[in-house]
């Protein structure tokens, strides 16, 4: 009898042990992502980039499957093709294209294109729902130290042209007078984009990257006075969306990665209110 208590006490520990190891992991992944999202979010907001976000994010379903067939690792297949995507779209964007409708055409068939692809992969089905809604609760070590890698680059990039991209996106005409070139500085948000979908894609899936970009930051938006303290604000808001979806996933066993953006949601829903009165 002592033998079985103890055995079950030492099941107990453990079970524990792993439990807090793995949330752990979850929360930390999710306050890194938003370092990354806030700040990034606000830029996609005052530029109105959200068909940009979908269709760079959709395209990570392509770069999993290029990944999956070619032995890569995921993170990087989806690095090569959300760049590739972003490039193109800036590109389209800088040669006057009309960009709505363009974007719902490259957002729609780079989704469409990479879910035929890994139906071609054989025994990977199964594991499709992983890459297009997240997988929080399953970050392992390795990635959660990506993700914080991925998120930090992508700050420290967005500080360091932190003014420049504020000119461009308030005026081309004075970045011009500024002797800042727009084109280079929206490829500095194409590139921090595509980091962002390639480190965020285990997190909360390509379906809702854009999401996560969008809902924060225009949570913040009419909370702040300078753009900085939008920033701020939105990096604030995700990492309270993602620890609050966390622990609604726990509480009611939703899906992890839609419970993060439902939570992000009614903070939206929340502070539309209380700005209304």
């Amino acid at each position: 009898m002592a033998i079985t208590i103890r055995t079950i006490r030492i099941i107990t520990i453990m079970t524990m042990t792993m439990l807090d190891d793995f949330l752990i992991r979850a929360g930390l992944a999710a306050i890194g992502l938003s370092l990354a999202t806030g700040p990034l979010g606000a830029f996609v907001v005052w530029r109105r980039m959200a068909y940009f976000g979908d269709a760079t994010s959709h395209a990570a379903i392509l770069g999993v499957a290029l990944a999956l067939a070619t032995d890569l690792p995921v993170g990087v297949g989806t690095l090569v093709v959300a760049l590739a995507m972003a490039v193109t779209v800036a590109s389209l964007a800088a040669r006057g294209w009309a960009m709505d409708t363009t974007l719902g055409v490259l957002a729609h068939s780079a989704l469409a294109f990479g879910l035929v692809a890994v139906s071609f992969i054989h025994g990977v089905r199964t594991d499709l729902s992983a890459y297009l809604f997240g997988d929080i609760l399953a970050v392992t070590r390795v990635e959660l130290g990506l993700v914080w890698l991925g998120s930090l680059a992508v700050l420290a990039l967005l500080a360091w042209r932190w003014q420049a991209l504020l000119t461009a996106t308030l005026s081309e005409d004075l970045a011009h007078a500024a002797g800042i070139k727009p084109e280079r500085e929206r490829l500095v948000l194409v590139l921090a984009l595509a980091l962002v979908v390639a480190v965020a894609l285990k997190v909360v899936g390509a379906l809702l990257i854009a999401a996560m970009l969008i809902i924060p930051a225009a949570t913040a938006r009419g909370l702040s006075r300078t753009p900085e303290a939008m920033a701020a604000l939105a990096t604030l808001a995700g990492a309270i969306a993602g620890i609050g979806g966390l622990g609604l996933s726990l509480w009611q066993d939703t899906p992890t990665g839609p419970s993060i953006v439902v939570v992000a949601a009614l903070m939206f829903a929340v502070g539309s209110g209380w700005r209304r009165t």
